[in-house]
């Protein structure tokens, strides 16, 4: 099974970015297609949308100047079935990836991506105090299923801060 296609195009706001696809995603080959993923409720609720996006029509989120992409290609059943020297294979490709398609912020879902990219330990929630590929750097809750450590509600109040932040450079 291949990895999940990008959604990038040049100069977007943000480029959201997942740890890898899960199967369910590569296998229909749209991103956050899981029933239980909340990613595209998030999206909408926090401002980035007008409408919730459906799976089938993840490539619409390039009119709301927002992209998708993940660290690594490689799909698996659970985010954590992704190994660190996966992380740090892709690093270079990753970096490169943005260098190209200059969004002016990435965000990491969840903390996992970022910690194998950077080789930091600490990481806290939000905007971080360095940039990659030269985008601003979020770090933002997984908005997975399986992430019960975040309500609906905890995921949009951190999605908006970056929703809002974006708003702020754009007027």
């Amino acid at each position: 099974m291949n990895g999940l296609e990008d959604i990038l195009a040049q100069d977007l706001s943000v480029v959201f970015c997942g740890i890898n696809p899960g199967l369910l995603a590569a296998e229909q080959g749209h991103h956050f297609a899981g029933r239980s993923n909340r990613f595209w409720r998030t999206l909408h609720l926090a401002g980035f949308t007008a409408e919730e996006i459906r799976p089938e029509d993840d490539r619409s989120i390039l009119q709301y100047q927002c992209g998708l992409t993940a660290v690594v290609a490689r799909p698996t059943a659970r985010a954590d079935q992704v190994s660190a020297q996966e992380f740090v294979a892709a690093a270079a490709d990753f970096e490169q990836k943005l260098a190209r398609y200059k969004p002016r912020h990435v965000a990491f879902l969840g903390k996992a991506a970022y910690a194998g990219l950077s080789g930091k330990k600490a990481i806290a929630w939000g905007l971080q105090p360095e940039t990659f590929g030269g985008a601003a750097v979020w770090v933002l809750p997984n908005p997975s299923g399986r992430n019960l450590a975040f309500s609906l509600e905890q995921l949009v109040t951190a999605y908006r801060q970056l929703y809002q932040a974006t708003a702020l450079q754009s007027a």
